[in-house]
């Protein structure tokens, strides 16, 4: 029954959002009001079979990735995001864990930033999402499985990037990335899933396990400028990348880097205020939260 009203709601919810609320382009002679369910699944980055199964009752056992993925995706109210989760067999995610929600305000400037480099990341370094402009200029992100959709780890474990560091630049950055998740694991000590993060982290990576016990905290210089490295092969000029610091996001853009500000993680201010504050017309990089 559970599983037959997830669907049903799921539908329910496709049928009410207008496309072009979600970036969806449509002609002029679509009679169908809200999204077909090959965008929805795109949208929410699945496969149209699995969200046919979900949607009929087929499959009844989704995961909280694909029903956080529906939730964003279908633009979803706090309280109606709980009762998917609910509907899904799942614990809505309580204050004790890390939120890897795009909240619909953010969703809003992510839309106005259609045409940015744009990555999402949750407090723990895990990627949310990345838009197609971003994986253009950075390279493919949908791909990523696992530890891979991780940022500590793709640093630590040496993952291949086009961000170009010295040495001691890379090292200053593996210590700042790791610190930060120290700072969220000291708020989130409930979340199951960052502890087994951090442990796989441990397990997996010495300079990673290092890091961690290392009690000297990393120094606390600007990370604002990273260079994407450029190729023969490459058609894209060499640019800069513009990194906005931040625990939450980054964002990523070929052009002039806005004068470095000191940013301590203690200090900054919500991930949506921070972004807004950030948004003028002499820059093309803002970071979102």
């Amino acid at each position: 029954m559970e599983a037959w009203e997830f669907g049903r709601t799921v539908r329910r919810w496709r049928d009410r959002v207008a496309p072009e609320a979600v970036g969806v382009q449509v002609s002029r002679r679509r009679r169908a009001s809200g999204l077909r369910r090959e965008e929805l699944a795109a949208l929410a980055d699945i496969s149209a079979d699995y969200l046919t199964r979900l949607e009929q009752g087929r499959a009844t056992a989704p995961s909280a990735q694909v029903v956080e993925s529906l939730a964003r995706a279908l633009r979803l109210s706090d309280t109606e995001r709980d009762l998917l989760y609910r509907l899904a067999g799942h614990a809505a995610p309580g204050p004790g864990i890390v939120p890897s929600r795009v909240t619909p305000s953010v969703q809003r400037l992510l839309d106005r930033l259609s045409h940015t480099p744009v990555v999402v990341y949750d407090a723990s370094w895990t990627l949310v999402l990345a838009n197609a402009p971003y994986d253009a200029l950075m390279g493919e992100t949908t791909t990523w499985r696992g530890l891979e959709r991780n940022a500590v780890w793709r640093n630590v474990a040496h993952l291949p990037s086009r961000v170009v560091h010295t040495p001691q630049e890379q090292a200053d950055h593996e210590a700042r990335l790791v610190a930060d998740l120290r700072l969220t694991a000291s708020r989130y000590p409930a979340d199951r899933t960052l502890r087994r993060l951090i442990d796989d982290l441990a397990s997996g990576s010495p300079r990673f396990a290092e890091l961690w016990d290392a009690e000297t905290p990393p120094p606390l210089t600007d990370t604002s400028r990273q260079r994407p490295s450029t190729t023969r092969r490459s058609a894209r000029p060499p640019s800069t990348a513009t990194r906005c610091s931040s625990p939450w996001t980054t964002c990523a853009s070929p052009s002039t880097p806005p004068s470095p500000a000191p940013r301590t993680p203690t200090a900054w201010p919500s991930p949506s205020s921070w972004a807004l504050s950030r948004y003028s017309s002499d820059h093309e990089c803002w970071g979102v939260g």
